[in-house]
């Protein structure tokens, strides 16, 4: 997902090339969803035999327009809930929502509800330093909420390794699972807190969903 709102103007170029330089890194992927957004929101699903077609699309962009985050991550989020497989989000974003008719208390609980997991990249560095702590704060939630995780780079240039990391991130993880012991049907927020008990995990870290909705009987 790629903020091509007005602020973007100046580094789109860049912003453009370490999209497609990330998309050629995953072969694997049976099938890729492109969301470009502004002050509208447009998306495809593209899988591997139409990926020049991708491509162009990206190169054709231009910046313009205000910041409809919160749109463009639930437009997503509807289009993942129809398939199969792992899914992961990477957005891109340089500023926050201005133009969303989708409210963040309802995204958080789209996302949560989801089988996604997000990595969100802030580009914050000209924002004024109020803003960044905000923004900042707002990005964690999303990608934390999905046991994703936010970076901050210092710099356009930081792209291209935060996407390698995103990418060695994407290829070690691993599913687990349990069977809750509650039988409660009633919809409800489910913490869930996973650990580590192994005494050489020292210096580990787990990134884990937060937990899970409850079936419900309605």
């Amino acid at each position: 997902m790629l903020d091509v709102s007005a602020s973007q103007e100046l580094e789109l170029g860049f912003t453009k090339n370490a999209v497609i330089k990330f998309l050629t890194s995953l072969p694997e992927a049976v099938d890729m969803t492109f969301i470009d957004f502004a002050s509208t929101v447009r998306g495809g699903r593209y899988d591997q035999r139409d990926f020049p077609r991708l491509v162009s699309r990206v190169r054709s962009l231009t910046a313009g327009g205000d910041t409809a985050l919160y749109d463009a991550i639930g437009l997503y989020l509807d289009g993942a809930s129809e398939q199969d497989g792992r899914k992961v989000m990477v957005l891109y974003t340089d500023g926050g929502d201005t133009q969303s008719s989708l409210t963040l208390s309802s995204l958080m609980k789209l996302l949560k509800a989801s089988d996604v997991t997000v990595y969100a990249i802030g580009a914050l560095q000209k924002q004024p330093y109020n803003v960044q702590l905000v923004q900042r704060a707002l990005l964690a939630d999303i990608a934390e909420a999905t046991g994703g995780t936010a970076f901050f780079p210092s710099g356009i240039k930081d792209l291209d390794r935060i996407y390698e990391q995103v990418l060695g991130e994407v290829r070690a993880q691993y599913t687990i699972g349990y069977l809750s012991t509650n039988e409660k049907a009633n919809g409800e927020w489910r913490k869930v807190d996973v650990k580590i008990t192994r005494a050489d995990a020292k210096g580990l870290h787990i990134r884990a969903r937060q937990g899970y909705y409850a079936p419900s009987r309605q």
